[in-house]
């Protein structure tokens, strides 16, 4: 696993890189720590506070890491249309996998859909979406 550090380096041409590293960072622990963010505020010349402002602003932004998998359910209105809210009683009925809503992925045509790490789900219908929060 990289550290901080190496994620530094690997931004330290960049120009504009917070959310990158934030970003990375947010990757490769799971969350963004007090420490993490001293060490970025202290590498790119900026203030404790300007960067938890920006990880406390972006929702994908974690201060500490969820003990359970996170899975990201579209509430939007496409994805309500096409009946994501019979969906989210399964959800409620589970305690294994954190569920939170997210308010688009852009697969609007293909919804419901769920993120689960990188990897997005499409076409989610009550059997797809048990299996898949079994899965987890």
């Amino acid at each position: 696993m990289k550290s901080i550090a190496d994620i530094l380096v690997e931004h330290k041409d960049r120009e504009g890189p917070l959310l990158p590293i934030l970003h990375d960072v947010q990757k490769g622990f799971g969350h963004v720590s007090e420490d993490a963010m001293r060490e970025i505020a202290s590498a790119l010349n900026l203030t404790r506070a300007e960067v938890y402002g920006v990880v406390s602003f972006y929702h994908d932004f974690r201060k500490e890491a969820e003990a359970r998998p996170v899975l990201k359910l579209c509430r939007a209105e496409a994805c309500k249309a096409r009946g994501v809210e019979a969906l989210v009683p399964i959800a409620d009925n589970q305690n294994r996998v954190k569920v939170e809503a997210i308010y688009c992925l852009g697969l609007c045509a293909v919804g419901p859909s769920a993120m689960v790490g990188d990897t997005v789900h499409a076409r989610l219908d009550g059997a797809k979406f048990k299996s898949l929060l079994e899965a987890m």
